[in-house]
């Protein structure tokens, strides 16, 4: 004879929903853990590499001995003085470009919303044209000045795209709009300019480690010291905002004030990134994808994100200065030839599936 089970079935299923949903809250952040941690193997290898080649080559082991203070004097130059500058630069402005770009794309939802093509970074290459064409500026000057470039025209991007808050596409398409117009001065301020003054300037307009020092260094590490914290304590509000403004207002989330909080902490990363290596092409475009892509589009991979950025420029650094022999070319054209057919692929399925807007 059958025996009923009259155990309220709330009583009985709830155990087991919550340990379900433990145990994948669990499974994801192993998930993006692992995913992180192999990136930063991958990121340590490119860097003893870029410590290595060289004029003259020096082995693996005598880098690792040298970066921990037992390498001899001849080694210790070469590494410290001579390529550890230009790789740690190259580190640290590819984090930053990486989590300014998934900043921008989880906050507006939109792939194509990334500093280097909403135009940014346009701002921030026409106010460092003008410094250098014009004002017979550089070094740290022309850096403050596309700083100070970019935050102006994120600034005015931001008013011009406000109808009641600030909408996706209208976003993107009033930041074309403006890096299309900025693009355009860059290239008047160029044609009227002596060809040095041009040349100089057309190497920072391309985005170049060339000029890495310490110096440099120094300054993007003390920026990002407090700006990198700042933009994982905002990722709360970043996690509610995707899911739709009247979500994350029933959850209790200032979303005007968030959303704007956000894009300075975006902007801010991608202005000093830029001031320091000039605005390479396609790294914030393409990390955030990438690192979603890794670890399975859960949460907000931010901090994979910051790793495939430091991967992506130190990489393709690495290509710039021996791919060709006698010959180093900047990094962003090594980042272009990259980020280019992402580009056009995104553009093209986007339309088939009916979202291009």
């Amino acid at each position: 004879m059958a025996v009923l089970d009259h155990t309220p079935l709330g009583l009985v299923a709830a155990p087991t929903s919550t340990s379900a949903v433990v145990g994948g809250r669990r499974r994801r952040q192993a998930r993006v853990v692992s995913v992180t941690a192999s990136l930063l193997a991958v990121l340590f290898a490119l860097f003893c590499v870029a410590l290595s080649l060289g004029d003259m080559r020096i082995p693996i082991l005598d880098v690792v001995r040298t970066l921990v203070g037992a390498g001899d004097p001849a080694s210790d130059f070469i590494v410290r003085e001579l390529r550890l500058p230009r790789a740690v630069l190259a580190v640290l402005t590819g984090a930053a470009f990486g989590l300014s770009g998934i900043v921008f794309q989880t906050l507006v939802r939109n792939p194509l919303a990334s500093p280097d093509i909403i135009g940014i970074s346009f701002g921030a290459s026409a106010a460092a044209v003008i410094g250098i064409i014009v004002l017979g500026l550089g070094g740290a000057a022309v850096s403050l000045l596309s700083f100070g470039g970019a935050l102006v025209t994120a600034l005015a991007i931001y008013l011009l795209s406000w109808k009641n808050g600030v909408t996706g596409y209208r976003l993107v398409l009033v930041g074309i709009g403006v890096g299309a117009m900025l693009s355009s001065v860059v290239s008047y301020v160029i044609t009227r300019a002596e060809i040095t003054s041009a040349a100089e300037a057309l190497v920072w307009l391309t985005g170049s480690l060339n000029a890495a020092s310490w110096s440099a260094v120094g300054v993007l590490a003390v920026c990002l010291l407090f700006l990198v914290p700042a933009t994982l304590v905002l990722g709360r509000y970043l996690r509610q905002l995707g899911l739709g403004d009247d979500a994350a207002q029933a959850l209790g989330v200032p979303i005007e004030r968030a959303r704007l909080a956000l894009m300075l902490v975006g902007v801010a990363l991608a202005a000093v990134a830029t001031a320091a290596a000039g605005p390479v092409a396609f790294v914030a475009f393409v990390a955030g994808p990438i690192a979603k892509r890794l670890v399975g589009h859960v949460g907000l991979a931010l901090v994979p994100a910051m790793v495939v950025g430091a991967v992506m420029m130190l990489g393709s650094d690495l290509v710039a200065q021996h791919a060709l022999p006698s010959t180093q070319l900047p990094v962003g054209v090594v980042t272009g030839i990259v980020g280019a057919p992402y580009l056009i692929w995104l553009l093209v399925t986007t339309n088939r599936v009916g979202r291009g807007g």
